[in-house]
């Protein structure tokens, strides 16, 4: 479990640091990736040329681990996540990531979650549901 979750961060921090750490050390040839808002990557020479081209236009300022578990080859971690583009656009968001590993702790696919931050109780003042009228986020 240790050498998991220490793939896990340094895969994080490599976002945090906008710098490949070693991509194709922590990763199959044939990983799936799928991010919480639809984009599938199905390799990691994918993976690789959209880790470097997204750090060409933002820039990742938290991705901080809340908890992990673990069971048999797979592991979640649920994370909050912020970033900022280069035209000014910030997102936020919690979520989770559910991972699955080969023998030698490689990651053979990982699946993200999203859930938004701005939370609301609909039925706080009627029995009726009265719901926001903003644009939900995309995930």
């Amino acid at each position: 479990m240790y050498e998991r979750e220490k793939i896990i961060r340094l895969w994080f921090a490599m976002w945090l640091q906008q710098r490949d750490l070693g991509i194709d050390d922590i990763f199959t040839k044939d990983v799936i990736y799928i991010e919480s808002w639809s984009p599938k990557y199905e390799n990691r020479a994918t993976v690789k040329h959209w880790f470097k081209e997204w750090n060409s236009r933002g820039k990742v300022l938290a991705w901080d681990i809340k908890q992990f578990f673990h069971k048999d080859n797979q592991t979640i971690v649920e994370w909050y996540f912020k970033n900022k583009m280069d035209n000014g656009n910030i997102e936020e968001f919690d979520g989770m990531s559910l991972i699955e590993w080969t023998p030698d702790h490689k990651i053979k696919f990982l699946k993200e979650f999203g859930c938004n931050r701005n939370h609301y109780n609909p039925y706080q003042n009627s029995d009726v549901p009265q719901f926001r009228t903003e644009k939900a986020n995309w995930f």
